[in-house]
């Protein structure tokens, strides 16, 4: 299946030094792939020509005269920069002319922008951040990662499905375990706001595991972890600083002497094995679930590799049909009356 992306090409606290280089390497690696670099048509020109990239119909410039800073305020970027190379990036998936937009620019400005544009999917009232993060059998989804500070029951009944609907598309897991991130398994634990969530997930079409404690993210206990977004932005970015932190020790460590550097040597496999598993690079890109079309956030200090995870993580949603299966779920749902 042929699949074209739209790049914001100057998005992120690097842009186009990380976004293009990434964009071709996709290139090379899917021949099924098209990708439009959205932003200043003068400034990419001059970066493929460093590149000495050579010209093909898979890859177009859609030029954007401005461009959102990752420190502007949402309502700004929304309502004074409509050539934004975001802006027009995801206007391109509204349109049809493509599939999804991966942006690595400002998330308040993206998720504003993005529900503006693309409007959400009838019976869900707000979107919702997922991600992979690594576990010890793999990896688990987690939602919601920052878009929703405060939620009630049924907004974290939502994300549940929508997160076990993705993970059953992604993964091809036909009934994937979700569970409700609480300070405790037992059902009498958490405020009322989780008590009630837990009810109306343990009445939902899904595997509702129950309540998960922080740890079960790591232990693999379950497939989906729904969260609010105050929570699930803390637990992510703890994450990445304790992966960081243990790959900076273990380095320290080996560094020590003569000794511990020969250690190292010998040990150089299996360290290379666990950095490439705690790696959160290739757990790079974000889903905007609930949306009528597909946007995937990249982190905004992605490198080249980062960034090209989050292009191939958005290539895998269109392929997998991610928006008409979860459509269609929430459709037997009749959640539309409560929402909009």
């Amino acid at each position: 299946m042929t699949v074209t992306v739209a790049v914001d090409a100057m998005g992120g606290d690097i842009g186009i030094d990380v976004t293009v280089p990434a964009a071709l390497n996709l290139l090379s690696l899917d021949p099924d792939v098209n990708l439009i670099l959205v932003g200043q048509q003068d400034l990419i020109d001059r970066k493929l020509k460093k590149l000495r990239f050579k010209p093909t119909p898979r890859l177009t410039i859609h030029h954007a005269s401005e461009v959102v800073s990752m420190d502007e305020a949402p309502a700004l970027a929304l309502k004074k920069k409509k050539d934004s190379s975001m802006r027009v990036a995801i206007d391109l998936v509204k349109l049809g002319q493509a599939n999804v937009c991966v942006s690595a620019g400002n998330t308040g400005a993206l998720m504003a922008t993005a529900r503006f544009v693309l409007k959400m999917m009838p019976g869900i009232e707000r979107p919702a951040i997922a991600t992979k993060m690594p576990s010890i059998n793999g990896h688990v989804y987690v939602l919601d990662l920052g878009a929703n500070v405060d939620c009630d029951a049924e907004h974290l009944q939502q994300f549940g499905i929508m997160g076990s609907t993705l993970c059953a598309a992604i993964d091809g897991i036909e009934k994937p375990t979700v569970g409700l991130l609480n300070i405790g398994h037992e059902a009498i634990k958490g405020g009322e706001v989780i008590k009630q969530a837990a009810l109306l997930l343990a009445s939902s079409p899904i595997n509702f595991y129950g309540n998960v404690e922080g740890d079960d993210i790591y232990r693999g206990t379950v497939n989906v972890v729904v969260c609010d977004g105050f929570v699930g932005n803390i637990v992510l970015k703890t994450s990445e600083g304790l992966a960081w932190m243990l790959s900076q020790m273990i380095k320290n460590e080996f560094k020590k002497n003569i000794f511990t550097k020969l250690a190292a040597l010998i040990a150089m496999p299996v360290l290379n094995s666990f950095r490439k598993k705690v790696d959160h690079r290739q757990y790079n890109g974000a889903s905007l679930l609930g949306l009528k079309g597909l946007v995937v956030k990249s982190h905004g200090g992605a490198d080249a590799y980062s960034f090209r995870h989050a292009l191939q993580y958005a290539v895998s949603e269109h392929r997998n049909n991610v928006i008409n299966r979860i459509e269609t779920t929430i459709n037997k749902l009749n959640f539309s009356e409560h929402a909009q």
